[in-house]
């Protein structure tokens, strides 16, 4: 039995901690939040891939996890369909992961207020010290404390996220305000909206109390807006009292004013369907869209996972099945070699190209998006073109593609 550091206490930190747990090994989570987390009730796509990494963390997998829908469909500016595509999928929440991974892992192994000064190794061990003084050692310390990881501002200092140039306005909205149009129309479907340069897109997910009955259910979005980083990124980024959040604005501080706007835009550009959803969402957030690509995800006896090691645009729709599928992979080499920097460099081995292939795939998903944004003229046959090509590859499951290292289409190239 191992002694086992695992720094990050969302999906991906529960997935690897309750996985390593399983494995008999003595495992301790540092979380820096105190409190539950909160996903805002953010949308997840489920993949198989996603269901073996719950299993694998004690989870019982069923109907519960989520809403299921067949089929996806893309409106146009006028409402009306511009085409459809069958693709069964499983959509769930981020905070119905969470709830099911945290009670999957014992509370006293579970601690909260950690956040990490500084994390060091010899050749036997690691040691991490928090801001509160606290020490812990371990034979392996892994790092899923995401994309702005303070365990890979210890090892990587140089791998950074970039600026993608837009935003994703998100929310969720429930399914009784919905007016019949909608609900009939769109509320049932992965569903989509292109206006120029821009993406909408939104899937039904489980209402308060994690309620799938019709009626009682959400409806998740994610709407794709450019934003320049020295003006827009910054206003967007600071709240009504002239604060700003260059790291993220906390949902409850966005301005009202930048809602008001998005609201209004939305009536302008997008299927009235979508523009019902914006106007009945009570508080829509926005998130800015980072890339994370590292060259390196091992460092002795200290490794990335998660966004800490690569963060994928949210185009690909794989985050949490990509942090599974290496906690999978992280405790199979533990399994193999004890808790040593082989069992790490394995993993390494394993996920480090995979997971730049996730990101690769994420920025041509993101650059297909901002090719559209030419102002010509936007004849039906191209828009249907549009539709059917963002229908078939956005969030849908690469695992085989990656496999193949195939996760960019060479046309792309």
């Amino acid at each position: 039995m191992a002694k086992i550091l695992v720094v990050g206490g969302s999906l991906g930190g529960l997935f690897v901690a309750n996985i390593l747990l399983r494995q008999g090994h003595d495992v301790t989570l540092l979380e820096k939040t105190i409190g539950s987390l909160d996903g805002r009730g953010a949308g997840i796509v489920t993949h198989d891939a996603l269901a073996e990494a719950l299993r694998a963390a004690g989870v019982t997998v069923d109907e519960t996890l989520g809403v299921p829908v067949t089929k996806r469909v893309t409106l146009g500016a006028d409402g009306q369909s511009l085409g459809e595509m069958e693709l069964p999928q499983v959509l769930t929440s981020w905070s119905r992961l969470y709830h099911m991974l945290k009670e999957s892992f014992p509370s006293e192994r579970y601690l909260q207020g950690k956040t990490v000064k500084s994390a060091t190794q010899d050749a036997h061990a690691v040691q991490v010290l928090c801001e509160d003084g606290s020490q812990y050692d371990a034979e392996l310390l892994i790092a899923s404390d995401g994309i702005r990881s303070a365990v890979r501002a210890q090892v990587a200092p140089q791998i950074q996220p970039e600026y993608a140039g837009y935003i994703a306005w998100r929310g969720v909205c429930d399914e009784a305000c919905l007016s019949r149009n909608t609900l009939d129309t769109l509320f049932n479907r992965f569903g989509f909206c292109l206006p120029n340069g821009e993406q909408m897109l939104g899937y039904p997910v489980a209402g308060s109390g994690n309620d799938t009955r019709p009626g009682k259910r959400r409806y998740n979005f994610v709407w794709y807006r450019p934003a320049s980083e020295h003006e827009d990124l910054i206003s967007l980024l600071t709240d009504d009292d002239g604060h700003y959040y260059p790291t993220g604005i906390p949902p409850l501080k966005v301005s009202w004013k930048h809602i008001a706007h998005m609201r209004k835009v939305a009536q302008e550009i997008l299927a009235p369907q979508y523009s019902e959803i914006l106007e009945k969402t009570t508080a829509p957030f926005l998130q800015a869209i980072y890339d994370v690509r590292s060259e390196q995800i091992v460092f002795g006896r200290i490794a990335l996972m998660g966004d800490a090691a690569f963060v994928g645009r949210p185009h690909v729709g794989m985050g949490v099945t990509k942090a599974g599928d290496e906690a999978i992979v992280i405790a199979k080499h533990v399994a193999a070699h004890g808790a040593t920097p082989a069992a790490l460099n394995a993993y390494s081995e394993e996920r480090l190209k995979l997971g730049q292939q996730v990101v690769a795939r994420a920025q041509y998903l993101g650059r297909y998006m901002q090719a559209q944004g030419s102002k010509g003229n936007r004849d039906n046959e191209k828009l249907k073109r549009n539709a059917d090509t963002v229908m078939a590859e956005t969030a849908i499951d690469i695992s085989d593609l990656l496999a193949q290292g195939k996760a960019v289409p060479e046309s792309a190239h």
